[in-house]
């Protein structure tokens, strides 16, 4: 079978060596190579291998025998998954490979914003010391209110870690989730975002990203924000409209933000929508790259590497994601969510 991986600056040893012992004709895409790059290549494949290449209805039309695209990674919203289920293409991703993970990255972008480490740090860099000044002073998590948008998994960790761990008063916007999560979890529900954003300390992101959630943080929503509250994003950047964000960083709507995730990647230091927000001291850019440590990777590698086989010998392919998108596809398809 051909096989076509795109992204191959993420590194999978283990999932390309295998597809390559069992004997599979395995090709590798560049990062951001084009449209027509990968319509050439997957024409004749069977199976498709993404984590952030746009796979749009023309790649799809392209590629007459394919018969799945494996998201080897949780967001789908560069798939056009309405093209794929008319083909027949089983779509599938690997969710759960990384909620703890993300969560302790969103976590330690958090408690960084609150110690000011990123403004210690460039003065220790500039002068060799910091002395117990106004701009360093920073806040403690017990105590403060943390709010979530989105409850769900990686959501979920983060309530954890922040209340039961860190003695936080947490509440979360969730409008999906039902009230029992919330009791589980000691968490208060906030009815609309706007009670979320005025009471929070803290505020920090876990939603996909869908038509209901692009731009869900506004420029309202960002001036709604406490003038010394901060920002963590760590589920995709529309979440946030980031020329906004920009704004109220300058204008000092809010104290800082931490993002990990850009409505365009990769970021660049200059020509980019967000490059004046390099070398600021109350902002943390993170290169999308909270779900990489070693046992998330090996976690990633052996679940893709199963929704794999079974697309290839025909199998039942497993769904656990419970993303609605991912929902109604038909005979072949099992769905442990």
């Amino acid at each position: 079978m051909k096989i076509v991986r795109t992204d191959a600056l993420l590194e999978t040893p283990h999932v390309d060596a295998e597809l390559r012992k069992a004997g599979h004709q395995l090709e590798l895409l560049p990062d951001g190579a084009s449209e027509d790059a990968l319509c050439a290549l997957i024409k004749d494949a069977e199976l498709l291998l993404m984590c952030y290449q746009p796979i749009t209805q023309r790649v799809i039309e392209a590629a007459p025998n394919l018969k799945g695209i494996v998201k080897y990674g949780v967001g789908i919203d560069a798939i056009d998954i309405p093209t794929a289920k008319a083909r027949g293409i089983k779509v599938v991703n690997i969710p759960e490979y990384a909620e703890e993970t993300v969560a302790e990255g969103a976590f330690s972008l958090m408690i960084s914003l609150a110690k000011k480490l990123p403004a210690l740090a460039l003065t220790m860099h500039r002068e060799g010391w910091a002395w117990p000044q106004a701009q360093h002073l920073g806040r403690d998590i017990a105590g403060s209110t943390v709010g979530i948008v989105g409850l769900g998994k990686i959501g979920s960790s983060m309530a954890r870690m922040a209340g039961a761990g860190f003695r936080a008063n947490v509440m979360a916007y969730s409008p999906h989730t039902l009230d029992e999560r919330f009791s589980a979890l000691g968490v208060q529900r906030c009815e609309t975002l706007h009670d979320l954003l005025v009471q929070s300390d803290f505020v920090t992101i876990h939603s996909v990203l869908n038509a209901e959630t692009r731009h869900l943080i506004g420029e309202a929503e960002l001036r709604a924000m406490k003038s010394d509250a901060c920002l963590i994003n760590v589920s995709r950047g529309a979440i946030v409209d980031e020329l906004a964000l920009v704004r109220a960083l300058d204008e000092g709507w809010i104290a800082g933000a931490a993002l990990d995730v850009f409505s365009q990647e990769p970021l660049a230091l200059e020509g980019h929508p967000l490059s004046a927000l390099f070398g600021r001291d109350n902002v943390i850019l993170s290169p999308h790259l909270t779900f990489y440590t070693y046992q998330a990777m090996h976690r990633l590698e052996e679940e893709t590497l199963e929704r794999c086989r079974e697309i290839i010998e025909g199998r039942e392919v497993i769904v656990k994601s419970a993303d609605p998108r991912l929902a109604g596809q038909g005979a072949g398809v099992r769905y442990a969510s």
